[in-house]
């Protein structure tokens, strides 16, 4: 129990390069065409990129859950990834993939530390 924090933050990283390589490289022009419809939906940029987040958050959520067959991780891994997610591109807007990698290993880290850690 004392390293589930440690397997959880893995496979949160994990589960972000799955959802990169999948949205990006596997399925990018359904990707692009889903934007386009969520944009004429919201009207809105900041409205778009938000839902983008909450469905990014919801894949995060269903990964988690069935790997450690438990929704709780699943919410709470869904709910740190997006809090970072959208703190990180309001607050710091410049960040490459390897600093966006480890920004979000170390926070969610520290985060399932205080949750399952002690």
């Amino acid at each position: 129990m004392e390293l589930l924090w440690f397997y959880v933050a893995i496979v949160l990283a994990i589960s972000d390069v799955l959802h990169t390589t999948l949205m990006w490289k596997v399925f990018n022009n359904f990707y692009i065409v889903l934007g386009g419809l969520i944009q004429q939906s919201t009207h809105s940029t900041w409205q778009t990129w938000l839902v983008h987040e909450i469905m990014e958050a919801g894949f995060h959520f269903i990964v988690l859950s069935i790997v450690f067959l438990n929704p709780t991780i699943g919410i709470l891994a869904a709910l740190i990834h997006f809090v970072i997610d959208v703190t990180h591109t309001i607050f710091i807007r410049d960040l490459g993939e390897l600093q966006h990698r480890a920004l979000h290993f170390v926070v969610e880290s520290l985060f399932f530390i205080l949750i399952y850690g002690f």
